[in-house]
């Protein structure tokens, strides 16, 4: 038997309406100029839970993780900072202080949109900043979220590189010595 490709799909279903995932937006419908505090503290609490459960997914230590990523998909009554509120100002900290790693910047990015919006989870390096084989991509939704008063939230972490990777690139040292001819 040849298997090509083994998806993993964990669903919590915490309520009819959804998971802890896929959540109330608290400002759906605010002003533009609304205090972002209530999603801030959101995503640190969503950061610690999210990681434990893909860390129990994966079966793995924190040690063996190579990569991770966050992402998130605001329905049609919210706006795009609300996205960005989620996952920009705290939620990375909270991934970190989870695994007790995490040295390099998460690559993320949101979105507004109806239920359904596929957005690719773009997965970057934890340690080493120029470890290019563990950058990939992946796209994911959930077929009936986020509705419009909700917000979807995304973490991930890989444990090796890419499919096939190969393409390697410069070494930290390489990339110091060019900024440093640039003079100061």
């Amino acid at each position: 038997m040849d298997i090509r490709k083994t998806v993993t799909i964990i669903e919590d279903i915490g309520s009819e309406y959804g998971t802890r995932a896929v959540f109330d937006n608290p400002l759906a419908g605010a002003a533009a100029d609304a205090d972002l505090k209530p999603l801030i503290d959101y995503s640190l609490e969503l950061g610690v839970v999210l990681t434990e459960r893909a860390l129990a997914a994966l079966g793995g230590s924190p040690a063996q993780l190579r990569s991770y990523t966050k992402a998130a998909v605001v329905g049609i009554a919210g706006d795009l900072e609300h996205g960005a509120a989620m996952i920009h100002p705290r939620l990375g900290m909270a991934m970190r202080r989870t695994i007790r790693r995490g040295k390099v910047i998460i690559p993320g990015h949101a979105k507004v949109g109806p239920p359904g919006t596929t957005v690719d989870l773009l997965y970057g390096p934890l340690d080493q900043g120029w470890d290019l084989d563990a950058v990939d991509s992946t796209p994911v939704q959930v077929h009936d979220a986020p509705r419009p008063r909700e917000i979807v939230l995304w973490i991930g972490y890989g444990m090796g590189p890419r499919v096939n990777a190969r393409s390697k690139g410069p070494d930290q040292r390489e990339v110091d010595a060019l900024l440093a001819s640039f003079g100061a």
